[in-house]
């Protein structure tokens, strides 16, 4: 059964890095399957690191066979497609969209895919061996509390929150993905180990190098009332990358060859 679910998991890794590759290229075939009107081409490339960030975070836990870790990724599924479904059903229904309806269906999907793996996985005993450091124990309390607040003030649609033009619609949908990182992030600290945080950190490099050249770029020739946001939004991806290369790669007890 594991050898199984773990060539199942590469394959869904792999299928995540497509979408993530054809979504920052921006891709017609894929890029018209999205069903939200208003898509900037930056909001491409966030769904794009949305997607590397779920390769980076799967193929880290089922590459090192940590399982026990991969109830963080399903939890972070669930939490993100379930609601998305819903509000992609309401949405669909009130503007006659079947696209809208059809996303839905492959969110409801998604959920269930993200419940299947988290009970099947929270069962997996973790290796404990390795503490998880205390300044990513520390940087996940405040990755938490900021992403509780910003996806709390995109699900109610307050503008500006994030440094990009983005539609009410897509406000909603993004605030759930990052209520689905905090659920990833806060599945972290109830089951503390460095097998928990690895994946976590691995989908945070991921997502900051997806973004991190636009968001360099952009900064010359932002609008005045996103520039805030996107010094900040800025200054998290620098910390977060540099904080995942650091214990992924650099220090001697986490990294990758010990």
């Amino acid at each position: 059964m594991t050898t199984v679910m773990r060539i199942f998991l590469f394959f869904v890794c792999g299928v995540q890095l497509l979408f993530a590759i054809a979504f920052f290229v921006q891709l017609p075939l894929v890029v018209n399957l999205w069903p939200f009107p208003g898509t900037t081409p930056l909001t491409f490339i966030f769904i794009s690191s949305i997607f590397a960030a779920a390769a980076a975070s799967t193929l880290w836990v089922t590459a090192t066979e940590n399982y026990g870790a991969l109830a963080g990724i399903g939890l972070d599924y669930l939490t993100i497609l379930a609601p998305v479904a819903i509000f992609s059903f309401r949405l669909g229904a009130s503007t006659g969209s079947p696209a809208l309806t059809s996303y839905g269906i492959v969110c409801v999907f998604g959920a269930l895919f993200g419940l299947a793996l988290f009970l099947w996985s929270v069962r997996i005993p973790m290796d404990t061996t390795i503490p998880m450091p205390g300044l990513v124990r520390w940087s996940f309390v405040v990755f938490i509390i900021a992403l509780l607040v910003v996806s709390s003030l995109l699900i109610m649609q307050v503008p500006s929150i994030i440094p990009w033009m983005i539609t009410p619609e897509l406000s909603v949908v993004i605030g759930w993905m990052f209520l689905g990182a905090a659920a990833y992030f806060a599945y972290g600290l109830l089951r503390p180990s460095w097998v928990n945080s690895a994946g976590q950190l691995a989908g945070f490099l991921a997502y900051d190098i997806v973004l991190i050249v636009p968001f360099l770029t952009r900064l010359p020739a932002v609008a005045q009332e996103h520039r805030t946001e996107l010094y900040i939004y800025t200054a998290v991806v620098v910390y977060s990358g540099l904080l995942a290369i650091y214990y992924l790669f650099i220090h001697k007890t986490t990294r990758l060859r010990g």
